[in-house]
C-alpha cells in the first residue's frame, strides 16, 4: 500500500507482517530472574490502561528458547480467551524486557509499519465496531470463559488514514495518555502522604496551635502509657461501648423480597456508595421487628461479616434500617462521627477491629468482643481540627480524580472522533493537543 490522502478499507491481515500465539503450561508464580531464564505473559499484561510486563510468569526450561513468539517493542497484543470482559482487550507494546512471549490466551500482532501505526492499530481495535465484531464471533459455554479463533482477529475489518495522518492521531493520544499516567501517580503519591499523615494525627495529635505534636521518642512528655501504647497525655482510652449513645448491634436477620415502597435497608455494598441509588427496601412490617438498627445521620457503620472492616457513615437526611452484616455504632457527644470514622478505616482503628474477628472460613466480626475494643481519641476540638486537616486532603485527591476522570472522558471521546475519522487531525491540532 502505498502513501495516500483518504481513508482505505482493509483487514487486520492486511497490515501485519505476522501473528502469533504460544504456550500454556504449568508454571512457577513467579517473575524471571535469572537472565537466562524466559516468561509467559499472563493475561493481565494486556489491559485497556495499557501495557505491563511485570504480568508473566517463568516458563519450564522446555520451552525455552522461542524467540517466534517473543514479544517486541512495537507490537500489538489482544486477550483471546477468559470471562468476556477480559476478552478483546488490546494494547500497544511501547518496551518491553526481553525473554516474554505470548499465552495461548492471547494473539500477538507485528504491524507492517510502513503500513500502519501500531498505536493506531491497538487504538483502533478497542473501539466500539472493532470490539462488537470480535464478541459477536466469540464462543463458549458461559460468559466465564469465552474465546475467538485467530482467523476472527485476522478478518476484523479495518479503515486506515494516510500513515502521516494516523502518526498525528497517535501523538494527540499519547499527549493524554502521559497527562492520565501522570495524574495517576500524582494520586497515588497523595494516598501515600494521606496514609502517612492519618497515622501521624491518629498517634500524635494536633496541639492546639494546630501543628502536629513532635513524636514521642522527642518529647516524651507529651506522651502517656496507655493499653493501645503511648498517646498524647490530653487523650482518653475508652471502649467502643462508653462511647456509643446506644447498644452496639447488627441488623435486620432475614431482609426478605423487595418492596419498591418499604423501608431502605443498607447492605455491605452500600457501604461505599452514595446512599441514594441500588438500596434494597424491605416491608415496614419487617423494620418494625429491627427498632434497635434503625440508622440515623451520623451513624457509624462498620461490616462484620464476608468483607470485614469496611466502614460507611449515614448521610443527612437518610433513614432505614441495616442487614445482619453490618454493625450499628452511634457515637455520644463527645466522639464526633467523621472521626470515629476516620479511626476506624485507618490501618490503626483496622488492626483494633481484626481483635474481634472469630472464624476462618468465613470470618466475622461478633458483638460482644466489638463492643469490648479499645480506642484512644482526644477532645472535640482537637477531633474538630483533626477532621478539617484530613479534609483538605480529601478535597485534593477528589480534585485530582475529577481531573483524571475528565482526561481519560476526553480519551474515549477523542478515540471515537479520531480513529474513526469522523473528526480529521491536521498538524495544527495535533500541535494544540500536544
Amino acid at each position: 500500500m502505498s502513501e495516500r490522502t483518504t481513508w482505505e478499507a482493509c483487514t487486520v491481515r492486511d497490515v501485519i507482517e505476522r501473528h502469533f500465539c504460544g504456550p500454556s503450561p504449568d508454571c512457577e508464580e513467579r517473575q524471571i530472574f535469572a537472565p537466562e531464564e524466559w516468561g509467559v505473559l499472563k493475561t493481565t499484561a494486556i489491559t485497556w490502561a495499557g501495557w505491563n510486563d511485570a504480568a508473566h510468569k517463568v516458563l519450564p526450561k522446555a520451552f525455552w528458547e522461542q524467540s517466534q513468539i517473543e514479544v517486541h517493542e512495537g507490537d500489538v497484543l489482544v486477550t483471546k480467551a477468559g470471562p468476556r470482559h477480559r476478552v478483546g482487550v488490546v494494547c500497544h507494546v511501547p518496551s518491553t524486557r526481553s525473554r516474554l512471549v505470548v499465552s495461548g490466551k492471547m494473539i500477538g500482532l507485528r504491524p507492517k509499519t510502513e503500513v500502519v501505526d501500531a498505536r493506531f492499530l491497538a487504538g483502533f481495535l478497542g473501539t466500539k465496531e472493532p470490539q462488537k465484531y470480535i464478541h459477536d464471533r466469540t464462543t463458549g459455554m458461559a460468559e466465564s470463559q469465552v474465546n475467538f479463533a485467530n482467523e476472527v482477529l485476522l478478518d476484523a475489518p479495518l479503515r486506515l488514514p494516510p500513515v502521516h495522518e494516523q502518526h498525528l492521531i497517535a501523538r494527540v493520544l499519547d499527549t493524554l495518555d502521559t497527562a492520565i499516567r501522570e495524574t495517576e501517580a500524582l494520586i497515588g503519591k497523595l494516598k501515600v502522604v494521606k496514609q502517612g499523615l492519618l497515622h501521624d494525627l491518629l498517634t500524635r495529635g494536633i496541639d492546639a496551635n494546630g501543628q502536629l505534636r513532635p513524636p514521642q521518642s522527642e518529647a516524651p512528655q507529651l506522651y502517656k502509657e496507655s493499653p493501645l501504647g503511648w498517646i498524647p497525655r490530653e487523650w482518653d482510652v475508652q471502649s467502643l461501648d462508653k462511647i456509643t449513645a446506644t447498644p452496639i448491634c447488627y441488623g435486620i436477620v432475614q431482609v426478605l423480597d423487595y418492596v419498591s415502597s418499604g423501608v431502605p435497608v443498607l447492605a455491605i455494598r452500600d457501604l461505599l456508595g452514595d446512599y441514594a441509588t441500588g438500596i434494597h427496601r424491605t416491608a415496614s412490617s419487617i423494620d418494625l421487628a429491627y427498632p434497635r438498627s434503625r440508622v440515623k445521620p451520623g451513624d457509624v457503620l462498620l461490616s462484620i461479616k464476608g468483607t470485614i472492616g469496611r466502614i460507611g457513615m449515614v448521610p443527612p437526611h437518610f433513614l432505614g434500617n441495616i442487614s445482619r452484616d453490618i454493625a450499628l455504632i452511634r457515637p455520644t457527644s463527645g466522639i464526633r462521627s467523621q472521626f470515629l470514622a476516620q479511626m476506624l478505616r485507618s490501618p490503626i482503628g483496622q488492626t483494633i477491629i481484626k481483635q474481634a474477628q472469630v472464624g476462618t472460613t468465613r470470618a466475622e466480626i461478633s458483638i460482644a468482643p466489638l463492643r469490648k475494643l479499645e480506642i484512644a481519641f482526644p477532645d472535640v476540638k482537637e477531633q474538630v481540627r483533626t477532621e478539617e486537616i484530613l479534609e483538605s486532603a480529601d478535597i485534593r485527591l477528589e480534585e485530582e480524580q475529577a481531573k483524571l476522570n475528565k482526561l481519560k472522558s476526553q480519551k474515549i471521546g477523542l478515540m471515537n472522533d479520531l480513529l474513526t475519522g469522523r473528526v480529521r487531525v491536521t498538524p495544527a491540532v495535533a500541535q494544540t493537543e500536544a
